[in-house]
């Protein structure tokens, strides 16, 4: 993991077309903003987790329907 330090303002860029930037600091919370193009999906990592688990999930029922649709066929 690459750690940097970073002041109210100033930025870091990934790749040639992501731009992250301080906004604010208060406290323990820091603001950043990000400047990413559309297709570029962006998460908090809690809702990305909860994302995946949820396609998770329906990866499985979707195979545990069409193992079912198999067996009333024959």
């Amino acid at each position: 993991m690459l750690v940097l330090t970073r002041k109210k303002g100033q930025a870091l860029v990934i790749g040639s077309n992501i731009r992250v930037v301080v906004v604010d600091v208060s406290g323990d919370y820091v603001r950043i903003g990000i400047d990413a193009p559309l297709e570029v999906p962006v998460y908090r990592e809690e809702l990305y987790r909860e994302l995946q688990e949820e396609n998770r999930a329906s990866m499985v029922s979707r195979k545990v329907i069409t193992e079912l649709e198999k067996a009333m066929e024959k």
